[in-house]
């Protein structure tokens, strides 16, 4: 009990001035006194459940990272709702990756499973992606047939 009033009262902080709203902000926009916000913030209290999601709504986090989510234990602040950080992998010799068990579980991959790996060169927005090979197609077969149709 005691980790998850810590976490609460660190993710409510932490997504409160990502935000940049003030305590006033957030207390007028859930229906609650500045001073309730103040409380959670600090680990004086805890919000009610039903406060919990308009707080969970507000900051786009699910209800329970949250809760739950410790930032010093994972080492990256709370993520946005169905987004996930999986953590740090090594790119082997021949260009091999070995995904975190936890977002293999999370996204029910196994081996022989094909991926289609997407990119951005742009400086501003680089990177790489992985998508399932079959939600692609499922993707780009709409766009397609939207383009056919027109």
């Amino acid at each position: 009990m005691k980790n998850s009033k810590k976490n609460i009262a660190n993710n409510l902080s932490y997504l409160r001035n990502q935000l940049g709203l003030s305590q006033e902000e957030v207390a007028e926009r859930i229906g609650v006194s500045r001073q309730s916000v103040a409380k959670w913030e600090n680990g004086d209290s805890l919000p009610d459940i039903l406060k919990c999601e308009a707080l969970a709504d507000l900051y786009d986090v699910s209800l329970n990272d949250l809760v739950r989510y410790n930032p010093e234990e994972n080492g990256l602040p709370i993520p946005p709702k169905n987004k996930h950080i999986f953590g740090v992998v090594t790119l082997g010799e021949r260009g091999q990756i070995v995904l975190p068990k936890k977002a293999r579980d999370t996204f029910k991959l196994k081996a022989g499973d094909s991926m289609v790996v997407l990119g951005d060169t742009n400086p501003a927005s680089a990177g790489i992606a992985l998508i399932d090979s079959q939600s692609f197609l499922r993707m780009t077969g709409q766009v397609i047939d939207d383009i056919f149709k027109e």
